[in-house]
């Protein structure tokens, strides 16, 4: 049976089974937690990435949303949750969403794309959910706020740029067929 959704297969791999589908789900919400957890700097995690990947590469909208947001809610029964939750939880389910229009026609450009909209959706959101609650409701605290979040957001930028490519780019090379190895004097 044929696809609904045109597929590159140079990009994502289809998933063959259900069983295989949760096992990368599983793997994913895993690789979300273990981040979490880990020492790392402000906003340097792979959870934007994960929504994006996950967004293009499960069939399912449900598994695709599950996967960001059940990292973020197991690892923050532990570390806490804060008012400004709904924002950065629907930031996710966005980058989710932008991950289903790079189902549509994968390639370079629709990543990198998608990629920056997701950090600069992050950015944007967060920072107007944090300076309503914590910032003076006018113009120059929301210049204050989104000042004092630049350093924040070069590290979203930087982290959605590595996790990104080493995501697609890992499902790309997963989904190449296996060459027989040859010596290397051989190959030349």
């Amino acid at each position: 049976m044929k696809s609904s959704t045109p597929r590159d297969s140079q990009w994502l791999p289809e998933l063959s089974s259900a069983r295989s589908a949760v096992a990368v789900a599983a793997a994913m919400v895993a690789i979300g937690l273990v981040s979490r957890f880990l020492p790392h700097p402000p906003n340097f995690s792979p959870i934007g990435s994960l929504a994006l990947f996950g967004g293009a590469m499960f069939a399912s909208r449900r598994m695709a949303v599950l996967v960001p947001l059940a990292a973020m809610l197991i690892s923050d029964m532990f570390l806490g949750f804060h008012v400004a939750m709904w924002a950065t939880y629907g930031c996710f389910a966005a980058s989710v969403m932008l991950g289903r229009w790079i189902r549509r026609q994968p390639g370079v450009m629709r990543i990198a794309t998608a990629g920056l909209a997701s950090s600069t959706l992050f950015f944007v959101m967060t920072n107007l959910a944090v300076w309503m609650k914590w910032y003076d409701p006018s113009l120059a605290g929301l210049v204050t706020c989104f000042t004092a979040a630049i350093p924040f957001f070069q590290n979203t930028l930087a982290s959605d740029a590595i996790f990104t490519v080493a995501m697609f780019g890992s499902a790309a090379l997963a989904s190449r067929p296996v060459t027989q190895l040859r010596p290397l004097a051989q190959a030349v």
